[in-house]
Parts: C-alpha cells; sequence; structure tokens
C-alpha cells in the first residue's frame, strides 16, 4: 500500500538508480509501474530514449550522467573543452525534461597530484558552472571508491571533494554523496555528511560490503544514518543505487522501509 509510505516521502525524496535494475529481458514499463506504486518519485541515469515511459508514469528524470567519463573526467586539462560541451548539450536537455541534477566525474589520477588535480578540476567546473546557474541545473560531483570499485578515481575522500566546491563557489555546483563508497574510503559517515552538507546535493545509497540492497546482513545501520540526513535540514533525492540480491522490486519495498525511519 503506497499510503505506508506518505509520512516519509514528505521528508526525503526516493528515487530508483535506472542502471542496478536493467537486464535483457527488463520490462521497464512494469518496473515504473510497481516503484511508483511502492512510493518512489523518481529515476536516475535513465537511458534517453526510456524518458518518455517514466514520465508516461508520473516518475521525475532526476539524475542523469553528464558526460563521459568517469576515467576521463575534469582533472585533466585536455578533457575540458569535450566536457564543457557535453555538460551544456546535456544541461539544455535537462531543462526540457525538468531534470534536476546531472552527475560529473574527476577522473582517474593517472599521476596527475592532488593538488594539481584539485586545481584542474577547479578550472573545469568553473567553465560551466555560469551556464548551469543560468539554466537551473545542479552538476553533482560524485565521490567514489577507489579500493573497490573504481581504481584511480581521484575524488575518493570528501576532503578532496569539498575542496573542489569550496574553490569553484557556485550554488550550482555540489557533492554527490555516495554513502556506500564514502564507508568504504573513511566511514565516520554521520560526522562527515552533518558537518557538510550544505555543500551536498544529493545523496545514494547501498549496503557494504557487497553494494546489495541496505538491509540488516551489512555494517551501514541506514536507519541511523537517515535521520542523521533528516537532521541537517535535507529534504532533497537519495537514490537507491544497489545490486539486489533476489527480486528487485522486494529488495526496493525494503529498501524504501529500511531509509524512511519513523
Amino acid at each position: 500500500d503506497p499510503e505506508l509510505y506518505c509520512p516519509a516521502m514528505a521528508k526525503l525524496k526516493h528515487t530508483v538508480c535506472y542502471w542496478c535494475f536493467d537486464h535483457p529481458s527488463f520490462d521497464f514499463d512494469a518496473f515504473c509501474r510497481d516503484i511508483k506504486r511502492i512510493g518512489y518519485m523518481g529515476l536516475e541515469m535513465v537511458p534517453e530514449e526510456k524518458w518518455d515511459i517514466a514520465h508516461r508514469h508520473g516518475l521525475e528524470l532526476v539524475t542523469d550522467i553528464g558526460h563521459a567519463s568517469i576515467e576521463n573526467g575534469l582533472n585533466q586539462v585536455e578533457n575540458h573543452v569535450r566536457v564543457e560541451q557535453e555538460l551544456k548539450t546535456k544541461i539544455d536537455k535537462a531543462v526540457r525534461v525538468g531534470m534536476r541534477a546531472l552527475i560529473c566525474f574527476s577522473g582517474n589520477r593517472n599521476g596527475i597530484s592532488e593538488e594539481q588535480g584539485l586545481e584542474n578540476t577547479v578550472t573545469g567546473f568553473k567553465r560551466v558552472a555560469g551556464y548551469a546557474e543560468q539554466k537551473g541545473v545542479t552538476l553533482l560531483l560524485e565521490l567514489l571508491n577507489s579500493k573497490v570499485d573504481h581504481k584511480g578515481y581521484q575524488c575518493d575522500h570528501t576532503s578532496w571533494g569539498l575542496q573542489v566546491i569550496q574553490r569553484v563557489g557556485s550554488p550550482s555546483v555540489k557533492l554527490l554523496f555516495d554513502i556506500y563508497h564514502m564507508q568504504i574510503m573513511e566511514g565516520d559517515v554521520i560526522h562527515t555528511l552533518s558537518d557538510n552538507i550544505g555543500s551536498i546535493g544529493h545523496f545514494h545509497v547501498a549496503g557494504n560490503p557487497g553494494r546489495n540492497e541496505p538491509d540488516d546482513s551489512q555494517e551501514i545501520f541506514y536507519p541511523a544514518v537517515i535521520r542523521a540526513i533528516l537532521a541537517t535540514g535535507y529534504r532533497g533525492f537519495l537514490g537507491q543505487e544497489f545490486m539486489p540480491k533476489g527480486d528487485p522490486i522486494r529488495a526496493l519495498e525494503q529498501a524504501m522501509k529500511t531509509c524512511s525511519p519513523d
């Protein structure tokens, strides 16, 4: 019964990241119907050819990947012209469909020092931050782990990402705080997100270890994390970005309950 989730939905806006649930026989139309019934408000990173289906089910398109790629991002000056063009094109598309944010990446270190990578990333964001502000779209620099999933990725600690956000100084450039990734890299999730909520524009969720649904088999106690997020006054989007161990709809139902504490 979707009414079960209404009190929580008034606090956080829950979304589902498409890529985790896609497979060769994936019935996206049925999937949209089911997650809407559960109480999810939107989808993230949906292929453009499926945007109309999501909208038909009353689901908001919340984020998309802003540029290629995770490995080759803003920390290399030679990527800046390409990334700027890709982001501006995607910003225009986002405006047309009411999308709120685009996900951006530092890129891998590839021998680039922390300070040089930081400086380059700031320069890259400044090329397009003004355009994002004009269009009302947020650019989200994603924090990813470099231990398990993204070897060599440079923006792998909150402190590094925060320096980028502070130096860019734009209300349209924020962090995407992925709780799973930052649990792997640094832990202390509640303290970190509470102290830095002003620089965070979005959250992603998955269990650790395993990147599966947030349940009692993993080390992150999500009810406490969600309460801490709510205590900051944040009322934005929280995206489920996990690999389901079994039936995906049941996993998403349970994830909604876990991430909707009383």
